[in-house]
């Protein structure tokens, strides 16, 4: 495998292991049903109960793997969903699963996300 696949497979790594914890996977759905527009941290908080440091904590773990973005408005810090890094991310799953050996049809896919 090239090393620029290689590092690309990490990159894809770190980001499903940044998602991996039950917290920063209900984080990224919350700020998913609000994109393009984000939260600010506080509204995080209220819809998701998470205490504000392990909050802070979680959502920086995201930001470094670029899955979230981040904006100051004055006092407040709003987050939203990096869109483009995870259509990557999908492409990348996609690629492997249903395109070079069909593991899974492409159309069981997107029935699924018409569902959704």
């Amino acid at each position: 495998m090239a090393r620029n696949a290689l590092d690309q497979v990490a990159r894809y790594a770190d980001m499903m292991s940044a998602m991996g914890t039950e917290p920063r996977l209900r984080i990224m759905r919350l700020l998913l049903s609000a994109h393009p527009g984000g939260m600010v941290v506080g509204d995080i908080h209220d819809e998701l109960g998470i205490p504000g440091s392990t909050l802070s904590h979680h959502l920086e773990k995201l930001k470094n793997e670029d899955l979230v973005n981040v904006q100051r408005e004055g006092t407040f810090l709003r987050y939203s969903a990096n869109s483009e890094a995870l259509k990557e991310l999908l492409a990348f799953l996609y690629a492997e699963c249903c395109s070079r050996n069909k593991a899974v049809e492409p159309e069981s896919i997107t029935r699924l996300c018409k569902r959704c």
